[in-house]
This record gives structure tokens, sequence and C-alpha cells, in this order.
């Protein structure tokens, strides 16, 4: 799966995917390889929903953890998209080996 690496300095995170891009603070980022594997998750898991339901459900979510926890953090580690992501972002091979739909199974964890 092809992607494009943008930098931005000003990037108010450390990284984001919006497919078929992956936005970075820094150049040296780029080396980072579980860095680069986390967002290569999440294109996959928006290509899965045809982006506009990745976004939907990540805002929902995240919105839904932030009443639940009260804390941005708390609210963003318990997306279900992100604990598949943090998961598996080690394994550079995850991929290649995932089934589809697999951030489902987060729901509960």
């Amino acid at each position: 799966m092809r992607y494009w690496v943008i930098i931005l300095p000003n990037l108010s995170v450390n990284a984001m995917a919006i497919y078929p891009f992956i936005l970075l603070k820094n150049k040296a980022q780029k080396q980072d390889v579980e860095l680069i594997n986390h967002e290569r998750i999440h294109h996959r898991q928006q290509l899965e929903l045809l982006l506009f339901g990745f976004y939907f459900l990540y805002l929902a979510n995240y919105l839904f953890n932030l009443l639940k926890y009260k804390k941005h953090y708390q609210a963003y580690y318990n997306i279900p998209f992100e604990k598949e992501a943090y998961k598996h972002e080690k394994n550079l091979n995850y991929l290649a080996n995932r089934k589809w739909y697999n951030w489902i199974n987060f729901y509960s964890a």
C-alpha cells in the first residue's frame, strides 16, 4: 500500500494518518518504523470503512470516551482504532497477516 509523507512542523499531534498521507512533525520521524507502521494500520482501517466511516466512528468513539473518562488521553487511548494500532505497531509484519475489520475486537479489550 503506497503512502506519501508530509512534514508539518506545526502539527499539533506527533503524527496523523489521512489516507493516503502520513503527516509528521519532523523529517527524522520518517525513520521511525514503528510510528510509520502505526499510521499504516490506520490507513488500512480507513480503507475498510471507506474513509468517512472511519472518521465518523473515530470521532464518535473519542467523544463517548471523553464523556466516560473526562480526560483527553484516556479518551484517545481507548478508541478501538488506536488500541489496535498501538498493540501491533512493533509487529512490522502485522498488516500482511491482519484480518479485515480486526479493530472490532478492540471494543471490549
